[in-house]
């Protein structure tokens, strides 16, 4: 009996030796695992500004965790749409090598998966070489050229046809917003990307998004354009991305730095003194006070008024201390194609960036950035589509009842429409301008002058840039049809005097005015009849 004690004591104290030291490497191991790596991996520190101790260690550990988290996730959904398309591919390509064999009664040669796989990437990136990324496309005639949406994280402006002709919406159709979301999403990983940051870089964030443009070509893919804010003041991080029908590509990834783009904004005039005193406020508060690289060139026609229009150059000039203008005048008739031309040729420092624009025109800061973004000398031409206001005494019913004009200026279907039959807004770069011609100065008065540039650039190997912009408005007036146009210039004069004034649904009130009004009285008659 005292031996079997003996031998069960014993088994009982080799079973707590091993427990115990089975716990020591537990524990060993434990410590192992949790030890914090070396130098080289170690995460930054928090910064001076930051939390500091384990707070701010933690912050910094979760926000690095937090972002590898997102980039494997990237990595992980990328790998499954290309593993995706090329099983879909695959079977395209086995389905056609089993017709083909079928067809003409051979054996299947079946291709290695190195092979399909070559094929695919291939495919992928010489659809990106068909499309228009890399450089301009000659187009016969401006009907062909694909436009531009352009695109904030709230809204999307898009050049719509038909009745409904909503100039702008906010991206409630889902297959569009995931869309839009995916690619800025893409953008996103882009530049948080650990491979092409230190450690100590500021992350982006949807907030960081500016504006984007895209536009698809049917039988090629979806060309995105996306901008986001820098590090810096005036300086811009953008990433083109396309989609060839098929997992998203990154095509280039640019910075750029806006602080020293000067614009020359150019306006032909012949009296209309009025309208550039409101033009000069206009230029005085968002070129002036809020952006402050922009020159003003004004080639006035004749002169009358002239010193009217001098004088409020000159009160401007003192007022804010502005210098960087120039006034040029013109004898004869008035030639809007002639005026922008001379402004242009007048120029004599380095190339600049030109922006052709009419008294009658309001804009933001905001455009003046877009106007230097989208636009790259020999390269890249911008037309911008402006939103035209519509007549605000029809809108706002009277004109004691019109609000101040910054209230005006609202995107809506009511309000106004994009003028896309309009190309004289236009940005571009000097060098390009002289290159492709300039103006024909055989056309006199009113349009034609700037289709006629429009297509030149279309006919050249330039990308021509086509987007309806949301800081950009054309001002109500009314507009007159001279006797002295020809036949063409007539018909497009009237046909503009036409959708200038309201929308379909707000002249369709007028001209059924009578109509309506009798049967408002009808229905006081039945509600009068009733009551006796």
């Amino acid at each position: 009996m005292m031996m079997v004690r003996r031998g069960l004591l014993a088994w009982i104290s080799r079973v707590v030796v091993l427990l115990v030291l089975l716990c020591c490497a537990i524990s060993v191991l434990y410590m192992l695992a949790c030890t914090p790596k070396g130098d080289d991996e170690q995460l930054a520190l928090p910064r001076a500004n930051s939390p500091t101790g384990k707070e701010g260690y933690q912050a910094v550990l979760q926000e690095w965790e937090e972002q590898h988290r997102n980039y494997v996730s990237s990595l992980k959904r990328q790998i499954a749409q290309l593993k995706e398309e090329l099983q879909e591919r695959s079977e395209q390509l086995r389905n056609g090598q089993y017709q083909a064999s079928d067809a003409a009664g051979l054996g299947l040669d079946r291709s290695p998966p190195e092979k399909t796989q070559a094929d695919l990437l291939a495919f992928l990136h010489s659809q990106v070489d068909k499309a228009e990324v890399h450089a301009g496309v000659k187009l016969a005639t401006e009907y062909a050229a694909v436009p531009f949406d352009s695109f904030t994280l709230q809204k999307v402006y898009q050049l719509e046809t038909g009745l409904t002709r909503h100039p702008e919406e906010k991206p409630v159709r889902k297959d569009k917003r995931d869309e839009l979301v995916e690619a800025i999403e893409s953008a996103l990983e882009t530049l948080n990307s650990p491979a092409e940051n230190s450690p100590n870089h500021r992350p982006y964030t949807a907030s960081d998004f500016i504006e984007g443009i895209y536009r698809t070509e049917r039988d090629k893919g979806t060309l995105y354009e996306l901008t986001f804010k820098g590090d810096h003041k005036h300086e811009f991080k953008r990433l083109v991305l396309f989609r060839p029908f098929g997992p998203i590509m990154k095509v280039k990834k640019e910075k750029l730095n806006m602080a020293n783009m000067l614009i020359n904004v150019i306006v032909p005039l012949a009296k209309r003194v009025d309208k550039f005193r409101q033009f000069m406020q206009n230029f005085r508060e968002m070129c002036i006070e809020q952006d402050g690289r922009v020159h003003l060139t004004v080639v006035y026609f004749g002169k009358e008024e002239i010193n009217e229009v001098k004088g409020i150059l000159e009160n401007t000039s003192k007022a804010a201390n502005f210098r960087n203008f120039t006034f040029i005048q013109l004898n004869g008739e008035f030639s809007r194609g002639k005026g922008l031309d001379v402004g242009a040729r007048f120029w004599k420092g380095s190339n600049v960036l030109l922006f052709f624009c009419d008294v009658d025109i309001y804009f933001t800061s905001e455009f003046l950035n877009t106007c230097r973004l989208n636009t790259q000398p020999g390269k890249k031409v911008f037309y911008p589509v402006l939103f035209s206001q519509y007549n605000p005494g029809i809108i706002y019913g009277h004109h004691d009842a019109v609000p101040p004009l910054e209230q005006q200026l609202v995107i809506k279907k009511e309000t106004g429409f994009w003028r896309d039959f309009g190309f004289g807004m236009t940005c571009q770069y000097r060098s390009d301008f002289i290159n492709i011609g300039g103006f024909d100065l055989d056309i006199k008065g009113w349009g034609g002058e700037d289709v006629h540039l429009y297509r030149k650039y279309l006919h050249s190997n330039l990308i021509v840039v086509r987007t309806p912009v949301r800081g950009l408005f054309h001002l109500w007036h009314e507009k007159r049809c001279v006797d002295e146009l020809s036949p063409e210039q007539y018909k497009m004069c009237m046909q503009s005097k036409a959708m200038n004034e309201a929308s379909h649904g707000q002249l369709g009130m007028l001209v059924f005015r009578h109509e309506i009004e009798a049967h408002l009285r009808k229905q006081k008659q039945k509600t009068s009849s009733k009551k006796t």
